[in-house]
């Protein structure tokens, strides 16, 4: 596939916009009280950020019954187009009972403010162990992304929407980086390839590896970290970003990184989460997508390396954005580097392997992860917020 600027076209060819125009906003908000109102919880909230500021381009609302199912079964649109992850607003009885086809739905965040307008244009029923089994692979409700599923209302509303208002993130708005905004800064970089980087945790030195190395052969790195809804256990936002800081100030190049916040909530749908996380991040822009060992996985559910398998189901030029498949890195004690299976000689026992876990458990009791696994700066930033400091 050809990589210049001009070819580095959103999923479909444009990039949605679904922020409504100041006249249109006015208009909604004068008729506010007199629209029926569905509450959306913290996924919802940000699936209509992501459509309207066009991370889910081509989506301009929530998915009609057509797109869901193919998507379920098939990994499409019902224009062709790869898409591996439903996005729907699912309803109770209750709720959707009253609301008519044809007209328009108010739609509050959980705190009870007016954010946005759907134009309803169905109401459907779906099958909640069918699409369990066929996004998660599981119906197993210790799944976090099965029980999400499950506890929601057995109807889906849809329609295209519009957001009122694109609000600064209260807590990082220096790095709420939309579509367009990071398009336009690739662009002013002269940058002309570009690799995602998907992350819901702070930089351990294998992500600081497999980030350099797919640095050496691109222009540069868009460090894209997820903040919206995750699990209770994972590291907060707040946090990470604080570490994500740290390491752009002392171990990356400056010219060549871009720290922006992915609005987005995760699934953890394993391989189809992979597939979605690239077609967001080629909506920002970007033209390769760095795919490591179980990403947005889970517990066990999904193999080591199937989320790189499953880009082999799809024709390069249908994703239109370059998977870049990673090992699982470890620190190497016979050649004192970080390394995967692909470039180092030891075996096993040279190889200094630590899981999320065991690092959890030496930050709780106040020990610093050896340096082989974490710059100690970023370690000391983790046991500070493990241990309740602010």
């Amino acid at each position: 596939m050809t990589t210049s600027l001009a070819a580095i076209a959103p999923h479909g060819g444009q990039l949605i916009n679904r922020l409504a125009p100041e006249a249109e906003r006015q208009e909604f908000l004068a008729i506010a009280d007199k629209l029926p109102r569905v509450q959306l919880d913290e996924r919802a909230t940000s699936d209509l950020v992501m459509i309207a500021i066009g991370g889910f381009s081509p989506l301009k609302g929530f998915m009609e019954q057509d797109d869901y199912e193919l998507v379920v079964e098939e990994m499409k649109l019902a224009n062709g187009l790869p898409w591996s992850v439903p996005v729907t607003l699912s309803v109770t009885e209750e709720v959707a009972a009253p609301l008519e086809v044809g007209s328009w739905v108010r739609l509050d965040n959980s705190a009870g403010k007016f954010i946005g307008v759907l134009e309803l244009t169905q109401k459907y029923h779906y099958n909640k162990a069918h699409e369990a089994k066929n996004v998660y692979r599981t119906d197993d409700q210790a799944h976090p992304g099965v029980k999400v599923v499950y506890d929601q209302g057995p109807i889906n509303l849809a329609g295209p929407i519009w957001l009122l208002e694109r609000e600064p993130h209260p807590l990082f708005p220096k790095y709420q980086i939309d579509p367009a905004a990071s398009r336009q800064l690739f662009a002013e970089r002269g940058w002309k390839t570009i690799v995602g980087f998907q992350t819901r945790n702070p930089i351990h030195r294998a992500h600081e590896y497999i980030q350099k190395c797919a640095l050496e052969v691109v222009d540069g790195l868009f460090l894209h970290p997820l903040v919206g809804a995750t699990k209770s256990d994972d590291i907060p936002a707040d946090v990470r970003m604080r570490c994500y800081e740290i390491m752009l100030d002392n171990y990356f190049p400056k010219d060549r990184v871009i720290l922006g916040i992915n609005p987005s909530a995760m699934r953890y749908a394993g391989p189809r989460e992979a597939i979605f996380h690239a077609l967001i991040r080629k909506n920002y822009g970007c033209t390769h997508f760095i795919v490591g060992r179980d990403h947005a996985g889970v517990g066990d559910y999904y193999g080591t390396y199937d989320a790189q398998e499953i880009f082999d189901e799809f024709a390069p030029e249908a994703l239109g954005i370059v998977p870049m498949k990673f090992e699982h890195a470890f620190y190497c004690k016979k050649t004192l580097q970080m390394a995967t299976t692909k470039t180092s000689p030891s075996g096993p026992e040279d190889r200094i392997h630590l899981s999320g876990t065991k690092v959890r458990a030496l930050l709780r009791d106040g020990q610093l992860p050896p340096p082989e696994f974490s710059r100690p700066e970023v370690a000391q930033e983790l046991i500070r917020a493990m241990q309740g400091e602010s």
